[in-house]
């Protein structure tokens, strides 16, 4: 087992993308904690991990309550011990040009992106300097923090933002063996990509079904979406990776649709 009794942190994992990430970590033997703003689903997805025969447990956390981060992951490690993994996952995404964007809509989506990123490192990373095990900090990016796109001011801006903040962090945990590494997925269908659909297609002016062949797929090799295997199988491989000499990189994972 890759992940042999691991603490790995998923936040936003009661659904998508995290989800399958708590699932295939759990697979390699990791303990894993579902950590997400909905305690109830949080739970559920939990106590079907346990269910499979792996470990794990949920906690409540709104990435952008610093008290609520901090209070989280002391749980944890009460629980679990000290944390040897951290997947910032946890977003949210806002359809708007920017001159019909709202102020506060700018704000929400960034503290949810770059706040809680922030708050969900500084709390892990202070375990993982305490244990001296070192340990893998993993953003979940996009592509689009390598590109943009039309109607996405804010979360453009964030996912660029997460590159910076990994950069920095595997500057500074280069010493305590903690590694940062960013994912750039391309479109994944979970239900942030599928309320993004009719979003998209009333403000462009074009149907569902050319939303997503002649926008979301168009620059794919296959014209495939991205699926939570692919996503969950690249965090796998960085959690994994015990040394320093992938830190501080991105990967895209994007069928063909962003290459480097």
């Amino acid at each position: 087992m890759r992940l042999k009794d691991k603490v790995a942190i998923i936040t936003g994992s009661a659904s998508g993308i995290g989800k399958r990430i708590a699932e295939v970590f759990a697979k390699e033997g990791a303990k894993v904690v579902i950590a997400d703003l909905n305690k109830d689903n949080a739970e559920k997805v939990a106590q079907a991990i346990i269910a499979s025969g792996g470990k794990a447990m949920s906690v409540k956390m709104d990435v952008t309550n610093e008290t609520e981060v901090d209070n989280g992951v002391a749980e944890v490690i009460k629980n679990f011990g000290e944390i040897d993994i951290l997947v910032s996952n946890a977003g949210i995404q806002h359809i708007d040009p920017i001159d019909k964007l709202a102020f506060q809509d700018w704000k929400k989506l960034l503290a949810i992106h770059l706040d809680g990123a922030f708050l969900t490192t500084r709390s892990c990373i202070r375990s993982m300097y305490r244990s001296g095990r070192g340990g893998s900090i993993i953003y979940m990016g996009s592509v689009h923090s390598k590109e943009a796109s039309p109607l996405k001011a804010p979360y453009v801006t964030a996912k660029h933002g997460l590159i910076g903040l990994c950069k920095v962090v595997a500057k500074e945990g280069a010493q305590h063996n903690v590694r940062a590494n960013v994912i750039c997925p391309g479109y994944v269908k979970t239900p942030l990509v599928e309320k993004q659909i009719p979003e998209q297609a009333k403000d462009l002016g074009i149907s569902e079904e050319d939303v997503i062949k002649k926008v979301m797929l168009k620059d794919t090799v296959d014209s495939q979406f991205t699926t939570t295997d692919d996503v969950a199988n690249v965090a796998l491989f960085f959690a994994s990776f015990e040394d320093n000499a992938l830190t501080g990189q991105s990967l895209v994972v994007s069928h063909g649709w962003f290459m480097q």
